[in-house]
């Protein structure tokens, strides 16, 4: 569930490339008065504002580690903002997904993280939830160690693969309490919705006005059902169902990812330079034959760093581009290299996802997922439950399933305990804009119209289209219809479907 990576994919697009050819080894519209907002009108900031470079603005905002002490010990959220450029209605909050993704990284590119309508009319503001790059950041692990734990074997199909992922797994766990104990129980979604409402007064707007991308939808969501008087507009874009437990979101998200890549192989079979013939199955049968040859025979790295693209590095770069429909002609270089045993655009690709920079180093966006997941709600503490998971998962996702089942093991061995999820609906917010992709690899359509129905305010926006998040992603119809109600507080109606982009 992480959005972010659209932006960032399209801007390696081109670095991808030539690095298939061998060129490059180092690597809206909207108007109107803003009348009825109830943002702009309580005045100015109470942060400290200082210029941080090309017109934006940074600050801290001190929070309450705990709510419950509100005058007890505070740490420090990381703030920017790009000031409105016109008639300013208020500020517009960012959270790109994850949980993890920074969302100071994010608003850094407000020029294409909101048409410029939005920016004219709003400051965009973009912040590290707690846990989250620099504010208060939750750590575990060492570069090499992270390298290791990423690499494991997330479809264990032995014994021995399975103790080596749940000592694995007991790893990860351990080592964030070492290192971020405290901070731990204290970096749930409800927590960051709490902080958010603690930057919306401090940003000076009485009501809020909010755009959430994959994650970014639950934290919405949760911010609604605790503060609905507080809502001005919301649009929540690639939902998660907050419904589901931990186990059922994950083979829902793996169901999505096979609907992602039949449509990428669909599109593929189309281009004379797909490396596969024949049809869709056939070409699923060749990627499950590479991932088999991976598990035993890791493919090639040419980067020079060490490391061995194995089965779990060989699906993370086959998952990442399925984001974004503009890298789907990377994958298919990258899938013509793998089938002949190079698997290093791929993993060049899985760095993306996992945000594992140029020099080796990782920020913590991978750490801070997973604490943030491991507390939001309460998963099961036997690792045979993952198995009878991964197999069950497996019949319907057969690429996928295991893998992403798997994944959230470290969670099994948590310090800082989740509890139930809360039902959701947000009674007496005005409505609320959920929007939708029907091909959505991270987060399946049928999770959009879920929180759609369950929020008692909300209305969904359906696109007919492929990749993660539907804003500013080609589609201008719905485009229109986020800046029109966000602008003009113009709900589209229920239901709504915005055409396939030809």
């Amino acid at each position: 569930m992480r959005s972010h990576l659209v932006a960032v994919l399209a801007a390696a697009v081109t670095l991808l490339a030539s690095a298939c050819t061998g060129t490059g080894a180092n690597a809206g519209s909207g108007g109107g008065t803003g009348s009825g907002t109830g943002g702009g009108e309580t005045g100015g900031s109470s942060l400290a504002w200082e210029e941080c470079e090309d017109g934006f603005e940074c600050a801290k905002l001190p929070v309450p580690l705990d709510h419950a002490k509100p005058d007890g010990e505070k740490i420090e959220l990381s703030v920017i903002r790009l000031p409105a450029s016109g008639d300013r209605i208020g500020s517009i909050l960012l959270n790109p997904g994850g949980p993890g993704a920074s969302g100071v990284k994010y608003a850094r590119g407000a020029r294409t993280a909101v048409s410029e309508a939005v920016r004219d009319r709003f400051d965009v503001v973009g912040f590290d939830p707690r846990g989250v790059g620099e504010s208060a950041p939750v750590r575990c692990l060492s570069t090499s160690e992270l390298d290791t734990y990423v690499g494991l074997d997330s479809s264990p199909d032995s014994p021995g693969e399975v103790t080596m992922l749940e000592e694995g797994s007991r790893r990860f766990a351990s080592g964030c309490q070492a290192r971020s104990g405290r901070l731990l129980p204290h970096v749930g979604t409800a927590d960051a919705a709490r902080d958010m409402d603690l930057l919306r007064a401090a940003v000076g707007d009485s009501r809020l006005t909010y755009l959430g991308k994959s994650y970014g939808t639950q934290l919405g969501a949760v911010y609604a059902d605790l503060f609905p008087g507080h809502v001005r507009a919301l649009v929540l874009d690639g939902a998660v169902d907050p419904s589901l437990s931990p186990l059922e979101l994950n083979t829902t998200q793996a169901r999505g990812f096979e609907v992602a890549l039949d449509a990428f192989l669909g599109d593929c079979l189309t281009a004379t330079d797909c490396p596969f013939g024949g049809s869709v199955a056939s070409a699923r049968a060749e990627i499950a034959a590479l991932l088999r040859r991976a598990d035993t025979a890791p493919l090639t790295n040419t980067t020079g760093d060490g490391r061995t693209v194995t089965e779990a590095w060989t699906t993370l770069g086959l998952i990442t581009p399925l984001y974004d429909r503009q890298a789907w002609p990377v994958l298919r270089q990258a899938l013509g290299r793998a089938l002949k045993g190079d698997g290093t655009v791929l993993l060049r690709l899985a760095d993306l996802l996992i945000d594992r920079e140029a020099n080796g180093a990782y920020t913590n966006q991978t750490e801070s997922n997973l604490a943030v997941n491991c507390v939001d709600a309460p998963y099961p503490r036997d690792s045979a439950a993952y198995a009878a998971a991964a197999r069950e998962s497996a019949k319907d996702a057969p690429l996928f399933g295991a893998y992403v089942m798997w994944s959230s093991l470290p969670c099994a061995y948590w310090p800082a305990k989740g509890g139930p999820r809360a039902k959701i609906d947000a009674p007496g917010a005005p409505p609320i804009m959920v929007v939708g992709t029907e091909r959505d690899p991270a987060t399946p359509y049928q999770w959009s119209e879920a929180l759609a129905s369950q929020l008692s305010s909300g209305v969904l926006v359906g696109f007919d289209g492929d990749g993660h998040t539907a804003y500013l992603t080609g589609s201008a119809c719905v485009d229109r219809l986020v800046d029109s109600y966000l602008i003009d507080l113009a709900v589209p109606e229920d239901g709504t479907r915005c055409p396939k982009i030809n």
